[in-house]
C-alpha cells in the first residue's frame, strides 16, 4: 500500500494544488481516465469544505489529504480539525445543531451532496476532534507493454 500525504494551510488558493496532485496520483494508481475529472471535482469539494470549516472556526491547523493506493482501489481522505457537534451518518449528514450557522450548514450539506453524486463509495465521519471524508474508486492494473 502506497500513501501520499498532503498538508496545506486552510486557504482557498491551495485547493487547486490538492486537486492536481490527487488527479496525478489517481492516474498513476490506475484509476480510469474517464473518472479523473470526478476525482478532481470531488477532491476540490472536500478540500473547499475543510478550508471553509477551518476558516469559519478560526482554526489555523493544516487541512490533511491522504492519497492511498491499495491493490484494487484508490482512496482519498480529506480531514479537517473543526469540531462537529453531531457526527453525520453516512454522506447525508445529521440534523444541524441549533447553535450552528444555518447558511454554513446548508453549504456543508450541499458540498457533501455534490461529493456523493460524484463518488459511489463515500464515508463521512465527524466528531469533536474534526471530520474525515473518505472517497474510494476502483483501479485497473497497469498493463505492461511488450
Amino acid at each position: 500500500m502506497a500513501t501520499v500525504e498532503l498538508r496545506f494551510s486552510p486557504l482557498p488558493e491551495h485547493v487547486r494544488t490538492a486537486r492536481l496532485v490527487a488527479a496525478a496520483v489517481a492516474r498513476r494508481a490506475g484509476v480510469d481516465e474517464a473518472v479523473l475529472d470526478e476525482v478532481r471535482l470531488a477532491v476540490g469539494e472536500a478540500c473547499t469544505r475543510a478550508v471553509g470549516l477551518h476558516q469559519s472556526g478560526g482554526i489555523s491547523a493544516p487541512v490533511r489529504v491522504a492519497l492511498i493506493e491499495e491493490e484494487k482501489q484508490f482512496s482519498i481522505e480529506v480531514g479537517d480539525e473543526a469540531p462537529h457537534a453531531v457526527a453525520p451518518a453516512g454522506a447525508s449528514g445529521a440534523a444541524p445543531d441549533a447553535a450552528d450557522d444555518p447558511d454554513a450548514e446548508g453549504e456543508d450539506e450541499m458540498g457533501l451532496a455534490v461529493i456523493s453524486g460524484l463518488v459511489d463509495d463515500v464515508e463521512v465521519s465527524a466528531g469533536a476532534d474534526g471530520g474525515l471524508i473518505r472517497m474510494t474508486w476502483p483501479t485497473t492494473p497497469a498493463t505492461l507493454l511488450p
